[in-house]
């Protein structure tokens, strides 16, 4: 299986290029490589390759600056996306694709489903939603694979926001009715590894799979749950915080304006995909635990070199590869037994 990985710098595409490489020859290529601003550029590269699998992990994900800049985000989001479908269709490819939960409105009371009718409501979201149905109309076989409230340890994120916060001030205040899972950028990878192995052992069959799919961690939360969660476990594995979990106030959306507008319920039902690539997605916790520990592994080591004289670079540095802290086991998706149902 030859893949072509675009977005290999940014939070998934950086573990995708660790969890695709065991499924055969893997090109992995960046903004330097692949300008999605200019989406014919694209073909050049897939031409040259010649992949059995596009995988797409570039976005313009600045929901905000998008409102300002819809021209960019319009290219990136949404011409780019259709020009690797047509590539991918001219070929025979698969091409994977990642969207997002602000294809939304957010007002449904439970959790979206695949089918459930789009009504974005900022330029990012319409941008991703018409990357959406650009590659739906191309004919290609298609995964795209619809996530929500990405993170990773690589990179900036709202766990090392929230960490650096809680040393600094006394109390911190979250926005407390909107709600999702977070989910980690690793399980998205392992997931995507883990259903492009069944589609390769489909054979033929596997275009029956083609189509849109929800992935996203279990559970749910809102971002004040989340902050408390964080600093809970942080203290639990000795950080030294001035504000703890308690001293996270609630704040709804209203009273904390920004350009763009976000859907207040971002849940994602996963039914389809697991049932179909036979997994189980794990809680958001066990991501987030996991990158936990190594955000406080990293501040102690900072402590002991600011200890020796070392020069501080940054309060909660990103390491040099996400998760690497060894004391805690890898988190992936658990493979299901045949024919069991998911529990709820």
């Amino acid at each position: 299986m030859k893949i072509l990985l675009f977005g290999k710098d940014g939070q998934v595409g950086w573990e995708l290029q660790r969890a695709l490489a065991p499924l055969g020859s893997l090109r992995a290529l960046g903004r330097a490589d692949a300008d999605f601003a200019h989406p014919e550029t694209l073909r050049a590269p897939i031409a040259a390759f010649g992949p059995d699998v596009i995988v797409n992990a570039a976005a313009y994900t600045a929901v905000d600056k998008a409102e300002g800049d819809a021209a960019t985000a319009h290219r990136v989001n949404a011409l780019a996306p259709g020009v690797l479908a047509e590539e991918a269709a001219a070929r025979g490819a698969w091409l994977v694709h990642y969207s997002t939960d602000y294809v939304f409105d957010g007002a449904k009371e439970g959790a979206y489903v695949e089918g459930d009718a789009t009504k974005p409501l900022s330029v990012y979201g319409r941008t991703k939603c018409e990357g959406e149905a650009r590659i739906r109309a191309s004919g290609a076989r298609h995964l795209i694979l619809r996530t929500s409230w990405v993170f990773s340890a690589r990179g900036s994120n709202f766990a090392k926001t929230m960490l650096r916060l809680a040393q600094e001030r006394d109390s911190l205040t979250v926005v407390a009715d909107q709600h999702g899972a977070p989910t980690g950028a690793g399980l998205v990878a392992d997931a995507t590894a883990l259903a492009l192995h069944t589609l390769r052992d489909a054979g033929p069959a596997a275009s029956a799979l083609s189509g849109t799919y929800h992935l996203a961690a279990a559970g749910v939360t809102t971002w004040h749950g989340y902050a408390r969660h964080l600093l809970a476990q942080a203290l639990a594995r000795g950080a030294a915080l001035k504000a703890g979990p308690e001293s996270v106030l609630p704040v709804s959306t209203q009273d904390w304006p920004a350009p763009a507008a976000r859907p207040r319920n971002s849940r994602l039902y996963t039914h389809l995909f697991e049932a179909t690539f036979g997994l189980r997605m794990p809680d958001w916790r066990a991501h987030v635990d996991r990158l936990v520990a190594e955000l406080v592994a990293e501040l102690a080591a900072t402590g002991r070199n600011e200890a020796h004289g070392a020069q501080r670079i940054d309060r909660v540095s990103p390491s040099c590869s996400s998760y690497s802290y060894k004391a805690i086991p890898a988190i992936i998706p658990v493979p299901l037994a045949r024919g069991a149902e998911k529990s709820s």
